[in-house]
C-alpha cells in the first residue's frame, strides 16, 4: 500500500499518474546536474490542469481543496522536490484567494481566474535582511497618481523567475506607515531578474533568482491590500503565512517520504554477509526503519490536520501562527532526519554524487532558508507558552 495514506489519493492519481510522475522523477537528476529550469515538468503539469487545481471548474480549474493541494504537493515533492517547490510558489496565491473566498471575501477572485486562465504567479515577498518578513519591507512603494504604485527595491528568492507572468510583492511607503501589496504583471517592464549567481547546492531546478523591481508600476486594480506597517491580523497577512508555510511543509514532508521509501528499498535489496540475510532482517535496522515511520506518522498527521483545519476555518484564534510554524519547523526537521536514516541504510553506495539520496540531502538543506527560521520560530514558541518578554 502508498504511504502516506490520503483521503484524496483517488482524486490526486486522476491528475498525477503514475506515467507522468515518473518522468518528473527521471527528468529531476537532469535538471539538477545541468543547474536547469524544469520547463518540461512546468508544462505537463499545466496541461493536466494542476497548475489551477485551486479555481474553480468554471474558471477552468480543477475545483480541489487546499487540503487536497497540500497532499497533492508532498506526492510531487517525493519525485522532484524541487519541481515542487517551483510550483509551490505559484499555488500559494491560489492557495491565498481560495482561503478569501471560503471567509467570504471576493478580493482576490480575479488570481483564481487568472490562473484558471493559465497565467502563472510568483512570489516576491523576500528581501536580504528583512526579518520583519510580512511586517515590514526594504522595498519603496511610492504613490504616483489614481491609486497607482510603483515599486523599487530587491526581492530575493522569486522561484519561477524564467516563468512568472505575474508577480505578488509588496512594499512600504516612503513616510514608512503603510505597506501596499500588489500583483505584478511582467509585461509592464521595469523588472530585472539576475540569474547570475544561481548555482546553489540544492533545489538547483526552482531558479529562485534576485529580482530587481526597477520603478514597476501597478494600476489601481492590481492593489491588493494597503495595511499599517508592523505586526497585524488582516486577512492577507493570515492567507500569506498559511499557505506560504503549509504548501511549504508539504514539500519537506515529500522529501522524509520518500527518503523512508529509498531506505526499504536498499534494506530489502543489500544483504548481509554474515548471516546471509537482508538487512531488512538486521533487528537494529528494523528498528531504526521503525524510528523512521514513526516520525513519518507524526508528521503525516501534522500537516494532515492543519490543511483540514485551513480547509474547514478551524477557529484556532491567537495559535493560528504557532501552529503554522510548528508545521513547518517541524516537517523540515523530520525531514533531515530521514534523510540521514535513508543514508545509513543505502550504505556507501547512496554517497556517491549520482545517487537520488544524495541529491535529496542537498535538496533538503534549504528548508532552514524558509520562513520561519529556528531563531524566530522559538521566540514564537516561548511567548506563546511564556508571554512576552517583561518590558
Amino acid at each position: 500500500m502508498a504511504f502516506p495514506y490520503s483521503r484524496y489519493q483517488q482524486q490526486i492519481d486522476t491528475i498525477l499518474t503514475e506515467e507522468i510522475l515518473t518522468g518528473i522523477r527521471e527528468r529531476a537528476a537532469g535538471y539538477d546536474e545541468r543547474n536547469e529550469f524544469p520547463y518540461q515538468d512546468l508544462e505537463v503539469l499545466r496541461r493536466t490542469g494542476y497548475l489551477a487545481a485551486l479555481s474553480s471548474e468554471k474558471d477552468g480549474g480543477l475545483g480541489w481543496s487546499f487540503a487536497a493541494v497540500v497532499d497533492a504537493q508532498k506526492k510531487l515533492a517525493a519525485y522532484a522536490p524541487a519541481t515542487a517547490l517551483a510550483v509551490n510558489m505559484h499555488l500559494i496565491w491560489s492557495g491565498v484567494a481560495s482561503i478569501f473566498q471560503a471567509n467570504g471575501n471576493h478580493d482576490l477572485d480575479f488570481i483564481l481566474e487568472e490562473t484558471g486562465a493559465g497565467e502563472t504567479y510568483a512570489f516576491g515577498i523576500s528581501e536580504a535582511g528583512n526579518d520583519a518578513v510580512l511586517f515590514d519591507a526594504e522595498t519603496v512603494a511610492e504613490e504616483v497618481g489614481d491609486g497607482s504604485f510603483k515599486f523599487t527595491g530587491t526581492k530575493i528568492f522569486t522561484t519561477l523567475s524564467p516563468a512568472w507572468t505575474r508577480l505578488g510583492i509588496f512594499g512600504k511607503t516612503p513616510d514608512g506607515a503603510e505597506l501596499i501589496y500588489a500583483i505584478l504583471d511582467r509585461s509592464e517592464g521595469n523588472t530585472e531578474s539576475d540569474g547570475s549567481h544561481w548555482d546553489m547546492l540544492g533545489m538547483r531546478a526552482t531558479h529562485s533568482f534576485v529580482t530587481h523591481l526597477n520603478g514597476a508600476k501597478v494600476p489601481a486594480d492590481r492593489i491588493i491590500r494597503r495595511i499599517p506597517t508592523g505586526p497585524n491580523q488582516d486577512l492577507l497577512t493570515f492567507g500569506i503565512f498559511a499557505a506560504f508555510l503549509t504548501f511549504t511543509s508539504a514539500v519537506y514532508a515529500g522529501i522524509g517520504d520518500r527518503a523512508v521509501e529509498i531506505a526499504a528499498e536498499k534494506l530489502q535489496s543489500r544483504k548481509s554477509k554474515v548471516n546471509d540475510a537482508a538487512l531488512s532482517q538486521d533487528p537494529i535496522l528494523r528498528y531504526k526503519h521503525g524510528e523512521a515511520i514513526l516520525r513519518q506518522m507524526s508528521q503525516d498527521q501534522q500537516i494532515t490536520g492543519l490543511a483540514e483545519a485551513i480547509t474547514q476555518l478551524t477557529d484556532y484564534g491567537d495559535e493560528w501562527s504557532t501552529r503554522l510554524v510548528a508545521n513547518k519547523i517541524s516537517a523540515v526537521r523530520i525531514a533531515k532526519a530521514q534523510v540521514d536514516y535513508a543514508f545509513e541504510a543505502a550504505g556507501g553506495a547512496g554517497f556517491h554524487r549520482s545517487e537520488e539520496i544524495a541529491r535529496l540531502y542537498r535538496d533538503v538543506m534549504a528548508g532552514m532558508y524558509h520562513p520561519s527560521d529556528d531563531e524566530s520560530a522559538h521566540t514564537t514558541f516561548a511567548t506563546f507558552g511564556l508571554g512576552p518578554i517583561s518590558e
